[in-house]
């Protein structure tokens, strides 16, 4: 697991391209407060922006679970979908809005979604 990607996706990158085209300044792989990390920070703002891969935040759409070792990826990827949830609820209580975009979407549609976010705040 060490192998898999923490930032700079090819989802990422696309999304960061469209919004970088939009005008809009950003920060990335910001630290918020103690481990937690963003991938893409609008600080002034205060909108966090989190690039989901479908199998290792289980979309609903595409998430899967490996039969080999079932009951240790069902484990491992709860935990992670845990961990997703309390990283939302911490950003939420310093006051941040928080986006999360699967890997699967559209990049313009995403930056769509956080343009609508980012410019009114």
């Amino acid at each position: 697991m060490k192998r898999q990607r923490r930032r700079d996706t090819a989802s990422e990158m696309a999304l960061r391209k469209g919004i970088f085209a939009r005008g809009l300044r950003y920060r990335v792989d910001f630290r918020v407060v103690g481990r937690q990390r963003v991938d893409i920070a609008f600080t002034r703002s205060k909108v966090a922006v989190f690039v989901d891969g479908c199998f290792w935040h289980r979309c609903p759409a595409h998430g899967t679970i490996p039969k080999t070792n079932r009951d240790w990826w069902i484990a491992k990827l709860g935990a992670n979908e845990r961990r997703d949830r309390a990283a939302d609820e911490q950003l939420r209580a310093l006051g941040w809005q928080v986006i999360r975009v699967w890997e699967h979407e559209s990049p313009s549609d995403a930056t769509d979604r956080i343009e609508e976010v980012v410019r009114p705040r």
